[in-house]
C-alpha cells in the first residue's frame, strides 16, 4: 500500500455552538496533540496545531451569532492529526474537500453534512471516480411530490369537457370537425401522461 504523503483540507466548512468548541479542541487534546487556543478580540477563536515538522495548522473560528465558523484550507502530515481532523468533520457534520496526496495520485474525498458523498482517483493519467453517493430514495420521493403531471392531467380534463359542452351545443359540422381535432390532440395528450 502506498505511503500517504499529506492530507490537505482544500475547502473546509464546520460550524460549532460553544460546547461542540469545547468538544473539537478536547478531541485534539484526547490524541494528545500539542495545541494552543488563542481568542481574539470579537469572541473568535483560532486554534493551532503542531505537525511532525514542527508546522502550525491554524484553523480559525470566526464568532458568528450563536457559532464558530471555520472555513479554510490546511496540510497535515502527522496521522494522528488527520485521523482526529476526519473524526472531526464528521461528527460535527463539516462539509469538506479532502485530498490525501500519495506519490504517484492523490484521492479526493467530499464530506457533504459530515458523509463521504464522492472519492475520485487523481492521477497524471486520468480521473477515476471511485464512489458516489446516489440518493435514490430522495429522488423517488422527489418525483413522488412533483404535482406539475397531476395538475396538467386536471387541467386537460377540464379543457375536453369544456370542449365536448361546446360540440354538443353547436349543430355547425366546421365547428364540430374544428372541436374533434382538438379532442383529438387532447385525448392524446392526456394518454401520454397516464401512461
Amino acid at each position: 500500500m502506498a505511503m500517504r504523503l499529506a492530507t490537505e483540507y482544500v475547502k473546509t466548512c464546520l460550524q460549532l455552538t460553544e460546547a461542540e468548541m469545547a468538544m473539537f479542541i478536547q478531541m485534539f487534546v484526547d490524541q494528545e496533540a500539542s495545541l494552543q487556543v488563542k481568542v481574539l478580540e470579537n469572541g473568535s477563536q483560532e486554534v493551532v496545531l503542531l505537525d511532525d515538522a514542527g508546522q502550525e495548522i491554524i484553523l480559525s473560528f470566526e464568532k458568528e451569532i450563536d457559532l464558530y465558523v471555520c472555513r479554510g484550507t490546511c496540510r497535515i502530515t502527522n496521522k494522528n492529526l488527520v485521523n482526529v481532523m476526519r473524526k472531526a468533520v464528521s461528527e460535527f457534520k463539516g462539509d469538506a474537500v479532502v485530498h490525501r496526496i500519495y506519490p504517484s495520485y492523490t484521492m479526493e474525498y467530499t464530506y457533504k453534512q459530515g458523509a463521504v458523498v464522492r472519492i475520485v482517483e487523481k492521477s497524471a493519467a486520468a480521473d477515476k471516480i471511485i464512489y458516489e453517493y446516489k440518493d435514490t430514495i430522495g429522488q423517488m420521493e422527489q418525483l413522488y411530490q412533483n404535482k406539475a403531471v397531476e395538475q396538467e392531467i386536471d387541467a386537460i380534463k377540464a379543457q375536453i369537457n369544456g370542449f365536448l359542452d361546446l360540440r354538443n351545443q353547436l349543430e355547425d359540422p366546421i365547428v364540430r370537425e374544428q372541436i374533434d381535432g382538438r379532442l383529438q390532440k387532447l385525448t392524446h395528450r392526456l394518454f401520454v401522461l397516464e401512461a
